[in-house]
């Protein structure tokens, strides 16, 4: 094929050595716009996995380039003045314009031909002149810009303002983190060596903070004289180098997001940071490009015809640069909101930066260093009282008011649809007992209704009837007696979902016979298909709040030892929060203030009447999942403040739910960005939940700082036993398990040493 590569980039230049070693008889042609041996960037950074993947493709230059390498081991974070270093991180760098030269050598060796010094036209310019045009032409791609309704690019302009440096002086002994607190804010630098002689210097800071320096008026010169100043601590004298002379005015920029939705038409195809970008922080641009170009000259030899080849490398590429730019968009957000973490302890402060991007875990981060993540956990320990342990943090003992639990997990709500005329029954004891057994040291309850019409279906409980005080107590005192677990009694109302099927029928359906009338802040049906729900007058409210009081004395009463006001998903109380449902012209709508009022007042009237010494929490929905239109983070922050403010002592951070418009980004731990939100910006404990199902992602979101307890639910509806099978997975042996079952517990480590042991069961 006669093939023309726009951009001479890592991924161009790689593209073109792959297409050369599988026919060298392609007749390939490199247009760059640089001089040969210019560059403007400054190191790059590839892992193992990446050099393996080069060895494999081509072991000429991947030893060439591997002899250029500048390794490193160690990450060090400079905060509040103290320096940690954690170890085993296994980094490589190489300067970009070695990185160049050492592919440029090699495309040349293959035959590759160059045009430097010329600047291209978009790919549509030369379709008709080769066979096939790649458009490797970049962040900036001129190719994605005029094709830009056939590539369908979404492009977003990230928050913080970043600018690449150098320096000579030596990071060489690890990848260096410095968080610096200034008269206009924190400026913070990524730092690594990538040759004898030189290190990559990114400084980057928010874009308030930015302004208030003038970064944007001061020449380059200026700028550069700025940030020594910030860092002069750090740089033994040293300057910091600038090789972006070329650019009229600032060289700082604001990183864009770029995933392309199509990544071909006609002949034309786009590669690298033309098709979509992972951020500086976790250092991918280089691997993506770079993985992408084999995989695409493979598909071009491997298929019959490029539009298949085509097809397929953009299914499989994309599918794994989502995966890479979900961690990095995870790392990019840490720094965007550093400053919510910079009052952590260093400890906690270094694990939140280590395990930002959700790629390495607690037990990954062991294996990378088990001294200082043993440090690490004996640091969680002694802040959770309990001096001198070195168990996981899922295993330190949490306190609120004087309920004290055992260990962090809580076995979140479940509606299991089994009561009867609103009374829990020997399902409901069996299956509560069970997970009270099973080694978590809080439970909660389903949803338990304060009425008849507040109940969802028909199968859920109530705290409404004597008989369900009874039921409730007789389930309360077994837990009590046989297991060291706390319960949890979640009180609600269904509001506008009421009146509907169970749940493993028509879920969210209306019953097909015997509905009762509903209420709700507004009269706004849950879907076409429901009922129209009654707006509460005043009458009701003071009717519905004293039914929450009511139920709230029952649960004293049947001796549970903490009660939660279900003000989340789209319920009653939270259908006066959010905007999507209540649409009240009166005090009870409008701002936020007034949308809180009647959630308030229940609130108020429930812990009134709840113990002193007993915790109460609540739970909500951080995000309504439908962008400005309904609660975001930054909403839920204020319901948060506003609620402790009325004496919750913890909040049970969730999402969604409320409207069927709802259109929420799922992944591991989903929800556990809004816990952190919420903890870290007020200081408010927080539960989170939301696809949390490995004792890796419990250790994690506790190490890190990002909740005070962990909320699993369909991990313990497959696994009662869930916290003592996971102890047993980390080989912690302090886990106490009832005294009946303590045979099991020791054929199952015993079975676990012969398997480690490669010996027969």
């Amino acid at each position: 094929m006669k093939i023309l590569v726009l951009g001479g980039g890592p991924s161009g230049l790689y593209f073109a050595i792959s297409m050369k070693l599988r026919d060298t008889s392609h007749d390939i042609t490199i247009i760059e716009r640089n001089k040969s041996d210019d560059t403007f960037g400054w190191g790059v950074v590839l892992s193992d996995e990446t050099l393996d993947n080069l060895r494999a493709n081509d072991p000429v230059s991947e030893a060439v380039i591997r002899s250029h390498f500048a390794y490193w081991d160690d990450v060090a974070v400079y905060q509040a003045g103290v320096r940690t270093v954690s170890s085993g991180h296994g980094f490589c760098g190489i300067g970009r314009k070695q990185f160049l030269l050492d592919l440029q050598a090699r495309a040349l060796q293959l035959g590759v031909q160059f045009k430097f010094s010329t600047e291209a036209e978009s790919a549509d310019h030369y379709i008709h002149e080769y066979d096939l045009v790649v458009a490797a032409d970049g962040l900036n791609s001129k190719t994605r810009t005029v094709l830009a309704e056939h590539f369908k690019p979404n492009i977003d302009l990230r928050l913080c303002k970043f600018v690449w440096l150098g320096t000579h002086q030596k990071f060489d002994d690890a990848f260096t983190f410095i968080f610096e607190h200034t008269e206009h804010g924190w400026v913070w630098a990524h730092a690594y060596q990538f040759d004898a002689d030189t290190a990559t210097f990114i400084v980057e800071c928010r874009e308030e903070t930015w302004n208030k320096f003038g970064f944007g008026d001061m020449t380059q010169d200026e700028s550069i004289a700025t940030c020594e100043g910030i860092f002069k601590n750090y740089l033994g004298g040293h300057h910091l180098i600038s090789n972006a002379r070329h650019l009229r005015g600032s060289a700082w920029l604001n990183f864009p997001r770029v995933l392309c939705e199509q990544w071909y038409y006609k002949n034309i195809v786009l590669l690298g940071d033309a098709s979509a970008t992972a951020h500086f922080s976790i250092g991918s641009g280089s691997k993506l490009g770079i993985e992408s170009a084999i995989a695409l000259a493979k598909l071009l030899h491997s298929e019959n015809q490029m539009e298949s080849a085509f097809a397929r490398y953009q299914a499989e590429r994309r599918l794994e640069v989502l995966r890479l730019q979900s961690a990095a968009r995870n790392s990019m957000e840490w720094f965007e909101q550093v400053e919510r973490y910079l009052d952590l302890d260093p400890v906690q402060f270094n694990y939140s930066l280590l395990t930002r991007s959700q790629r390495i875990s607690h037990e990954n981060l062991r294996l990378r260093d088990p001294k200082w993540v043993e440090t690490a956990e004996r640091w969680f320990q002694a802040q959770a009282g309990n001096p001198g342990s070195k168990r996981a943090p899922m295993f330190a003992p949490f306190q609120l008011r004087e309920m004290k639990l055992k260990n962090r997990i809580v076995v979140s709500p479940m509606a299991q649809y089994k009561a009867v005329d609103g009374c829990p029954t020997d399902w409901h004891l069996v299956h509560y007992a069970e997970r009270a057994k099973g080694g978590a040291g809080l439970v909660y309850t389903e949803m338990t209704c304060v009425s008849p019409t507040g109940r969802i279906t028909l199968g859920c409980p109530g705290l409404y009837a004597p008989e369900h005080e009874a039921a409730w107590k007789r389930l309360v005192d077994f837990v009590h007696q046989e297991t060291e677990a706390k319960i949890c009694c979640q009180i609600g109302h269904s509001g506008r979902k009421g009146s509907t099927q169970l749940g493993w029928e028509k879920i969210d359906a209306p019953l097909e016979a015997g509905n009762w009338p509903l209420i709700s802040a507004s009269a706004i049906p849950l879907t076409p298909e429901n009922q129209v729900p009654k707006a509460m007058d005043r009458a009701d409210m003071d009717a519905v709040r004293a039914q929450f009081v009511a139920a709230t004395q029952m649960a004293e009463r049947a001796g549970f030892d903490m009660i939660e006001l279900h003000a989340a998903h789209g319920y009653l109380i939270s259908s006066f929060i959010s905007p999507l449902t209540n649409t009240r012209t009166d005090e009870y709508g409008g701002s936020l203030e007034n949308r809180m009022r009647y959630p308030l007042e229940v609130f108020k009237a429930m812990r009134a009447v709840w113990p002193e010494n007993k915790p109460m929490s609540v739970r909500i929905s951080a995000h309504d999942w439908v962008g400005e239109a309904g609660i975001t983070p930054e909403a839920a922050v204020e319901i948060a403040w506003i609620f402790h403010a009325a004496g919750a002592d913890i909040i049970d951070v969730s999402a969604g739910q409320v409207t069927k418009a709802e259109q929420p980004v799922y992944g591991r731990m989903f929800q556990t960005p809004f816990s952190d939100w919420i903890r870290n910006d007020t200081g408010i404990k927080t539960m989170t939940v939301g696809n949390i199902y490995e004792p890796d992602h419990v250790n994690s979101i506790l190490m890190a700082g990002r909740a005070d307890l962990v909320c699993l639910a369909r991990p313990h509806l497959a696994d009662p036993y869930w916290t003592l099978h996971a102890a047993m997975q980390i080989n912690d042996s302090e886990a106490t398990w009832p005294a009946p079952y303590r045979g099991g517990r020791d054929q199952l480590f015993r079975l676990k040493d012969r398997a480690k042991d490669n010996l027969p069961a």
